[in-house]
């Protein structure tokens, strides 16, 4: 027996589901585009030593240049994405990725290289307050899990796509040929989020309508939104933080301990990301006795088990609430992985498997980690605190390579390892905390 339905009721649950996923089309296809520009510079360091016979210091610089940029202003662009929309910030940042592929093909010296490392990092520092914020207010709650995992699943196709596709540029046109593509690449996707801006707006009348769900044959709610209604405009809120000033959303965020909780979350994320990424092919040489190709290829399994865990982390997230239960359980399984990496008593074998089901763990616990963050954020402050708490992951990615490669210098072969079993274990602790805070902050207006 169907419900009755109310004036203004449109069923169409086909349309809604397209229009779901061609959001998170748009938004992975830019954040692709973040993750790959990251890689650029890196990709032409043997090209721009050769042509202007930089050494590894001046070239690490410009990296250097580029994140520090990036994580100064992923802090604050989350406050422009909550005044002025997602949409036009998006563009903005994807038209600096193509500046900076510009200036670096006509680059004649240093400073138009730092220049354009400078400008890619602007660029890159306003992907995760704009994706989070269109994700949580474009997406139907039924995919949004989904979304976050496509999300995630996109930026590990960045990073996979640039080595490659800047080689083979290079070895075509040059390293200038190359770069010029990159910003070609980049451009391709601009052109599409602005075609593609009635969507990520909310232009569309979908955007204006809520899902109401209906019975089924046996009195069960349908798995899928079946019918939409009107939503009327929504009235001025005094709880509503873009309305406020940038002083007063500010001072109203950094009061609240879960905020806080979640950007350590991210720095110890990022600290044990760090020592994977940066010293997993010397240990597994050192303690195993693994040839560097194949601890190579242990690495790469890492990454790809990651984008496996998050493909399937979609669907955990989608299918339970309690997402920082599934962060705990996700990296307490990571950091047990490392713990036994770290014992040594595997075999060279086993050691491999472990770096992968590391890699599988991790990547579970990342849809349901932005699911968390989602909770955090008050009202009109979406894209502000996603800028916030991801600027953690900077300060971790900053600070781990430091303090792992000293525990190399002083002989201490697994620290690293060690290092980031502990980061994980801090991190899934501090996951549940965050969610215990944010339920809290909740029941008194549930009341």
């Amino acid at each position: 027996m169907s419900a009755s339905m109310p004036a203004g009721v449109s069923i169409d649950p086909v349309a809604i589901r397209r229009q779901d996923w061609s959001v998170i089309s748009i938004v992975g296809a830019a954040h692709a585009c973040s993750h790959f520009f990251q890689l650029v510079l890196p990709t032409l360091y043997l090209s721009l030593a050769a042509e202007f016979g930089y050494d590894f210091a001046q070239l690490g610089l410009l990296a250097s240049i580029f994140f520090l940029l990036s994580s100064i202003g992923q802090a604050s662009s989350g406050f422009v994405v909550d005044r002025i929309g997602p949409a036009p910030v998006l563009q903005f940042g994807l038209a600096c990725f193509v500046g900076s592929g510009l200036l670096i093909a006509g680059a004649n010296g240093y400073i138009m290289l730092c220049l354009a490392a400078a400008l890619g990092g602007i660029g890159n520092s306003v992907f995760h307050p704009v994706d989070f914020s269109i994700l949580n207010h474009r997406v139907s709650a039924a995919r949004l899990g989904h979304a976050f995992s496509a999300h995630g699943l996109t930026g590990n196709l960045g990073w996979a796509l640039a080595p490659i596709y800047m080689a083979t540029f290079i070895q075509l046109f040059g390293w200038r040929g190359a770069a010029l593509a990159a910003a070609a690449l980049v451009a391709v996707v601009l052109i599409g989020t602005w075609l593609g801006r009635d969507v990520l707006v909310g232009r569309r009348k979908l955007a204006e309508e809520v899902p109401l769900q209906q019975s089924g044959p046996a009195g069960r709610e349908a798995a899928e939104p079946t019918a939409v209604v009107r939503k009327a405009p929504d009235k001025p809120d005094a709880d509503d933080l873009s309305r406020k000033s940038v002083g007063q959303t500010l001072q109203t965020l950094l009061a609240q301990p879960a905020l806080w909780g979640a950007f350590l979350f991210f720095a110890f994320t990022s600290i044990a990301l760090s020592a994977v990424q940066n010293f997993t092919i010397p240990m597994l040489g050192s303690v195993y006795g693994v040839d560097k190709v194949l601890a190579g290829s242990a690495l790469s399994g890492y990454m790809v088990a990651g984008a496996v865990g998050m493909a399937l982390g979609g669907f955990v997230a989608s299918s339970t609430p309690r997402s920082e239960f599934i962060v705990f359980a996700s990296l307490a399984g990571a950091a047990t992985c490392f713990v036994m990496l770290a014992s040594g008593w595997l075999g060279p074998a086993s050691a491999l498997f472990a770096v992968a089901l590391a890699g599988l763990c991790s990547g579970i616990a990342g849809p349901s980690r932005d699911m968390l963050i989602r909770r955090v954020a008050p009202k009109g402050a979406t894209g502000t605190v996603y800028g916030l708490v991801y600027s953690g992951m900077d300060i971790g990615a900053s600070l781990g390579p430091v303090g792992f490669g000293l525990m190399l210098d002083w002989g201490l072969l697994r620290g690293p390892w060690a290092g980031a079993a502990l980061s994980f274990v801090l991190a899934a602790t501090l996951a549940v905390a965050v969610g215990r805070s944010a339920a809290a902050r909740r029941q008194p207006a549930a009341a």
